[in-house]
């Protein structure tokens, strides 16, 4: 199974149970409404049976309406070169190459979220930095200049200068 189709099997799952406790809560609510009266019979189902999320025990029938918990994620790291995600009591294995690749499809998704990354680096911020990265520089067609490094856990990381911008990194690299 690739990372696209674990990737989809995971949204799935979560998928599931969020429909899953949607329609319990709905089936709840009905039948605190309306004593007596029955319940079509898949939201019925849905209220007999508890939704479980990943670390707690089945949810008991209530006469007040429950909380709906939201799935959480698990990361392990079972050995050097892979980690195990767990969503929902789904787990995947990834290696690096998958790894990588879930990396940048996250890199992707969030640049277009918001709200954006800080401006600032948060005071307490965890990092891992690369020394002397491997690096490619490009001129664009517009006198920007493209300079991609590659980090060692972040992979070809590009990003894109103006000539002022360049100017700028120049100076603030070569103070003393």
């Amino acid at each position: 199974m690739n990372l696209q189709e674990q990737i989809g099997a995971l949204e799935s799952e979560v998928e599931q149970l969020i429909q899953a406790a949607t329609a319990s809560r709905e089936a709840k609510a009905a039948a605190d409404a309306a004593p007596g009266q029955h319940v079509n019979g898949e939201a019925a189902a849905a209220a007999e049976s508890p939704v479980e999320t990943a670390g707690a025990e089945p949810q008991a029938q209530a006469a007040e309406p429950v909380a709906e918990e939201k799935p959480t994620l698990h990361i392990d790291r079972p050995s050097q070169n892979e980690i195990t995600m767990t969503i929902g009591g789904k787990s995947v294995t990834l290696h690096p190459l998958q790894l990588g690749q879930l990396i940048e499809e996250l890199a992707n998704a969030r640049a277009s979220m918001e709200p954006e990354v800080p401006p600032n680096l948060p005071s307490g911020w965890r990092f891992v930095s690369t020394k002397n990265p491997v690096m490619a520089a490009q001129k664009q067609s517009n006198g920007d200049r493209l300079l991609v490094l590659r980090h060692t856990g972040h992979g070809w990381v590009p990003f894109q200068f103006s000539p002022d911008m360049v100017i700028q990194m120049y100076m603030m690299l070569t103070q003393k």
